[in-house]
């Protein structure tokens, strides 16, 4: 009997996509007991809902044999490989270079759990205990690194392993990073330099008060929004630092 759909299922055309880069194994293997895309539509469930395993729906397959699969997914790089080839493939729709050669960078703090343990630190500034994410996105909006750090160590710590990150996805063609005034000062700029980035501050208006929309800074606000459809990442139940690279 066909399950009736949640709304985090993926659509035909994106599971088309998906298929080449998920097939550890043949899709038709004898060992397989479940459906691929039901696996996948359960591993959207759980991105979207922020549900711990235990809670997933029975007319999935079982969580244990969902998490394993996703597991063996993350471990492959799958969705790693499929976003970096549909990022080339949007630039070469949009008529840009495949490769970006400019990036917007920025930060959020996730809220601690009792399940963070040694991760979280205290933000003094946002009077928050939790863990920051470090984000560099192409000028499209697209994912191309993300770091996590406890939210005391300073965003300008990060910018040079943030840049050699990008440097790697897109094989040393990024030249410029955008970034916010919490970036100002030369020792930040230093640490892009060295991983052969220029970095350029954008700086508010003088004496401008509320929202603004500042050139290219945007970009990156707007990445972030993306990401929050997905409760999983910024609720940060899990326990390790790798998983909030997922």
């Amino acid at each position: 009997m066909k399950r009736r759909g949640y709304p985090s299922d993926v659509d035909d055309d994106t599971y088309l996509f998906l298929l080449p880069y998920l097939l550890l194994t043949p899709e038709d293997a004898r060992q397989r007991k479940y459906p691929l895309r039901e696996i996948l539509n359960a591993l959207m469930w759980v991105a979207r809902t922020g549900a711990q395993w235990a809670y997933l729906p029975h007319d999935f397959p079982p969580a244990e044999t969902v998490r394993q699969q996703a597991h063996r997914w993350f471990i492959a790089e799958c969705f790693q490989n499929a976003a970096h080839d549909l990022r080339l493939l949007t630039h070469v729709e949009q008529q840009k270079t495949p490769e970006p050669t400019a990036i917007v960078i920025d930060s959020r703090t996730l809220q601690s759990t009792p399940e963070s343990g040694h991760r979280a630190g205290f933000d003094g500034a946002k009077k928050r205990k939790g863990t920051k994410v470090h984000l560099a996105v192409d000028t499209l909006g697209h994912l191309l690194a993300v770091l996590t750090s406890p939210t005391n160590e300073q965003d300008r710590a990060q910018v040079k392993d943030l840049c050699l990150e990008v440097q790697e996805a897109t094989g040393a063609h990024v030249q410029v990073a955008f970034a916010d005034q919490g970036y100002t000062g030369e020792q930040t700029a230093l640490q892009a330099t060295e991983a052969g980035v220029e970095l350029i501050v954008v700086k508010r208006p003088e004496a401008s008060k509320g929202f603004i929309l500042l050139p290219q800074r945007w970009v990156v606000e707007r990445s972030f929004a993306w990401f929050s459809r997905f409760i999983r990442i910024p609720i940060n139940l899990l326990c390790k630092a790798t998983n909030g690279r997922r």
